[in-house]
């Protein structure tokens, strides 16, 4: 016979009491009703919001986009997004966009504007959107020559991910900025390019059968960028004083039009816009910025380059203008992947603003401003240490510059003259 003390009941109780854990969960289920393209419609979800995340039983991952009256459209999405890790940002909170025809050279001042951080405590994400895989690899080879893949995220869906993925490539990048931003440091992202978000965005309306608008794309595809890139900010000092600069590039334009759909759309939502001509670039100008597209002071030299062509008989002060105009023009071309530190472009802007260019030939412009850039590292240390200790052109080193520049200029002319 067996006793059982009531103490030991009353322990066992306790125990079992003590290590119960009862784990409240509250899910909102539904029925598959249609699969297909990438799209299921399904009957059930009452309390989904739009852009909610739905998981599918055997793991698969979907946002509600369609909230209908009797069933919820959702896009199904493929594995994961690749992100490439890397350094830290940069950027002060403005949206800029780079527009243009395509093989202008967008990508380049993009990438050259990733390049220019270095030293500059600030993270860049790349997100690159319906791209072909060679051009993504290009782009991040590029990155990991020049050093700046320690402080760039690359956020890539090339061309053959689903349309969803490449829909949501671009808030995947934003996201990784802001982060960064929130905990008070400086970023830059590159968006390349948004048309082809658009499109895929497009694509995904169609099959989820929401009315065409205009050029076929949904009403609401203006939100689709505004939304993104009024993520773009400068924080106050309450909140960190973190950043993040967008630079969004569209390519749907063709023969430098502006006035397609989606360009109109990204031009009224951004602070300005870089636009490169493919006469332009074809004529050997690179970047291949349109001044006069673009908002920019030279647009004055280009107009009356222009009228030019017509006129016979110029007087003095309009041959001097488009004299300084054509070596300005000069000036402002660089290499691909090899944008000029600070220094350099105070030395080159300030050397041909004020004149010190005119007397010479256009196509010895560049060939002076290379040999100044090394006469005054050489011979003029203290200009490049004023600068990068104050970041500010100061007086000391406006007056090391001139020196420079006349001791340069007399040198040169005596080369010039003897060879």
């Amino acid at each position: 016979m067996v006793t059982i003390q009531a103490d030991e009941i009353s322990n066992i109780i306790r125990e079992r009491i003590e290590q119960y854990n009862r784990e409240v969960k509250i899910v909102n289920t539904g029925t598959v009703l249609q699969v297909g393209d990438g799209i299921t419609r399904i009957h059930g979800l009452d309390e989904v919001m739009a852009g909610e995340l739905v998981e599918f039983q055997e793991g698969t991952i979907g946002i509600a986009l369609n909230l209908e009256s009797t069933s919820v459209g959702v896009v199904l999405m493929g594995d994961g997004l690749i992100a490439i890790d890397s350094m830290i940002p940069i950027g002060r909170g403005q949206r800029e966009l780079i527009i243009g025809d395509r093989q202008t050279g967008k990508t380049t001042v993009a990438t050259d504007t990733i390049l220019n951080q270095q030293g500059q405590n600030v993270i860049c994400v790349y997100v690159a959107i319906g791209q072909k895989a060679p051009y993504v690899a290009q782009v991040v080879t590029t990155f990991q020559k020049k050093g700046v893949i320690k402080y760039t995220i690359v956020v890539a869906e090339t061309a053959d991910s689903p349309a969803t993925l490449q829909y949501l490539a671009p808030y995947t990048g934003a996201a990784l900025a802001e982060y960064f931003m929130y905990r008070e440091r400086h970023t830059l992202i590159i968006y390349d390019d948004l048309s082809k978000q658009a499109q895929a965005y497009r694509q995904m309306s169609h099959l989820l059968r929401r009315p065409p608008g205009r050029k076929a794309y949904p009403g609401d595809v203006f939100y689709l960028h505004s939304r993104l890139l009024e993520r773009a900010a400068k924080l106050s000092s309450l909140l960190g004083e973190g950043s993040m600069t967008a630079l969004p590039i569209v390519v749907e334009t063709q023969s430098g039009d502006v006035s397609a759909y989606i360009p109109t759309n990204v031009i009224s939502i951004t602070d300005g816009q870089i636009f490169l001509s493919a006469d332009l670039f074809n004529a050997g100008i690179q970047p291949a910025i349109n001044v006069g597209i673009s908002v920019s002071r030279l647009a004055q030299f280009a107009e009356l380059e222009a009228f030019a062509q017509f006129a016979y008989d110029l007087d003095k002060a309009t041959q001097n203008q488009l004299a300084r105009g054509q070596r300005l023009r000069e000036l402002l071309k660089q290499s691909q992947s090899a944008p000029p530190a600070v220094e350099e472009q105070i030395l080159t802007i300030y050397t041909g603003t004020n004149g010190y260019l005119d007397s010479l030939e256009v196509g010895q412009v560049r060939k002076f401003l290379v040999e100044l850039r090394t006469y005054l590292k050489t011979n003029k240390p203290q200009f490049q240490e004023i600068i990068s200790s104050t970041k500010i052109f100061t007086e000391e080193a406006g007056a090391i510059l001139k020196e420079a520049i006349q001791e340069q200029r007399e040198r040169f002319i005596l080369q010039e003259q003897a060879a």
